[in-house]
């Protein structure tokens, strides 16, 4: 049976001082927890909170990273450099990331395969925009970018990738896909993973939800049959609430 995992994306928020406050409020509302938690954070909290999360249930990871290793990258940070400070997991090809950055999903793949190369665990997110989703798209959309990111990967390593589906509609909107819908959405990803790697590789890859998830809806959106939990963005700012979210089934 896949495990749950949720994931929080900080994004651009919280100081050093903050995350440690964070952190120490946090960990003991969800040292109980069934689920894998992770806090995704900010490269200068990124030492802080490994620090402070020792001898807790809680899992560190970073929000992007460079496909290679070393060289003439000013300003960017490898596999390589996040695995040395003890971090586990980094989200690669987040929407924003797409829309403000120029990730593609070629670079997506180069990242995915620098992780593993560097004993790292992936979160990849793939999603829709609204349009896409109103014109009928949405199907063939998130399952090119799957099969994109996934291109080149051994079975082993597609069992471990996390892969995150989020609605770019949903993002910070408020809005979010109903339980069946984005329930059936991740199906179509898990069906495309099944034609390409078979199904027993499919049955095991964590698929998480992504888009305005809170903690009034994190229970129904968790326990339908192909949502492997969530990647939380605003609601993980607040650790009463993305708590709440983590222990959803209590």
């Amino acid at each position: 049976m896949r495990r749950k995992v949720i994931a929080g994306n900080w994004k651009m928020n919280m100081l050093p001082n903050e995350a440690i406050e964070y952190i120490q409020s946090f960990e003991s509302m969800v040292k109980s927890a069934e689920a894998e938690v992770i806090l995704c954070v900010p490269y200068t909290d990124l030492f802080y909170c490994l620090l402070n999360v020792q001898g807790t249930n809680i899992k560190i990871g970073a929000q992007n990273m460079h496909f290679e290793e070393n060289g003439a990258y000013t300003g960017e940070i490898s596999g390589k450099m996040l695995k040395s400070i003890g971090v586990e997991y980094v989200i690669i090809g987040h929407s924003e990331r797409r829309e403000y950055f120029a990730e593609t999903d070629q670079t997506v793949n180069k990242k995915i395969k620098s992780a593993f190369a560097n004993g790292l665990k992936p979160i990849v997110c793939v999603g829709e925009n609204l349009e896409q989703r109103e014109t009928g798209i949405a199907e063939e959309i998130i399952t090119k970018q799957t099969e994109l990111a996934l291109e080149g990967l051994t079975n082993e390593q597609v069992k471990n990738t996390i892969i995150a589906y989020e609605p770019i509609w949903a993002i910070g909107t408020g809005k979010t896909a109903t339980a069946d819908d984005a329930n059936n959405s991740i199906k179509w990803i898990r069906n495309k993973i099944a034609e390409i790697y078979g199904e027993e590789v499919a049955k095991e890859v964590i698929i998480q939800y992504g888009g305005s998830v809170k903690s009034s809806n994190a229970k129904e959106l968790f326990t339908t049959s192909d949502i492997d939990g969530g990647l939380v963005g605003g609601a993980s700012l607040k650790p009463e609430e993305f708590s709440k979210i983590v222990n959803y089934n209590k």
